[in-house]
C-alpha cells in the first residue's frame, strides 16, 4: 500500500512545516542551506525554497516511473496523486502564506504529475492489449 502513497505529498508537508514551525512564515523560504563561492567570483546560494523545488522535481521523476506499472494501484495512485494536487490549488487559493512562487512552482510540478501519471499510464495500457484472432 506504500506504493499508492502520492510522493507529491511530501513537498506539501515539507512547505506546510516551514509556513508554520519556529521562525516561520515566508522568510523561512529565503534560508540559506548552502553557500558555494564558484571560480568565476560570484557565490551561488542555495535557499529552502529552492531546496523544495529540487526534491519536487526528483520525486517527480519517480511517479512518473512509477506510472508506468499498469494494474489496481496504478489507478488509486492517480486517484491520490490527483487529491494532493487539489489540496495544493485550495491551499494556493485559499492561504495568504501559501501565495508564493515556490509553492506555485510545487503545484505546477504536483499538476504535471497528474498529467503525465494519466498519459504515460494510459498508453502503456494500450500496449498491453492484445487482440487474438
Amino acid at each position: 500500500m506504500l506504493v499508492t502513497i502520492p510522493l507529491m505529498i511530501i513537498p506539501l508537508i515539507l512547505y506546510n512545516v516551514v509556513m508554520l514551525g519556529p521562525g516561520s512564515g515566508i522568510g523561512g523560504l529565503e534560508n540559506h542551506i548552502l553557500e558555494i563561492s564558484m571560480l568565476s567570483g560570484a557565490t551561488w546560494i542555495l535557499n529552502v525554497g529552492d531546496l523544495f523545488i529540487l526534491i519536487a522535481l526528483v520525486l517527480l521523476f519517480i511517479e512518473i516511473l512509477k506510472a508506468t506499472r499498469t494494474g489496481a494501484f496504478s489507478v488509486v495512485d492517480h486517484l491520490l496523486s490527483t487529491f494532493v494536487f487539489i489540496a495544493f490549488l485550495l491551499e494556493f487559493l485559499l492561504v495568504q502564506g501559501a501565495a508564493t512562487q515556490v509553492f506555485f512552482i510545487l503545484m505546477a510540478i504536483a499538476f504535471i504529475d497528474v498529467i503525465a501519471g494519466f498519459s504515460v499510464s494510459i498508453r502503456s495500457a494500450g500496449r498491453d492489449v492484445s487482440i487474438g484472432l
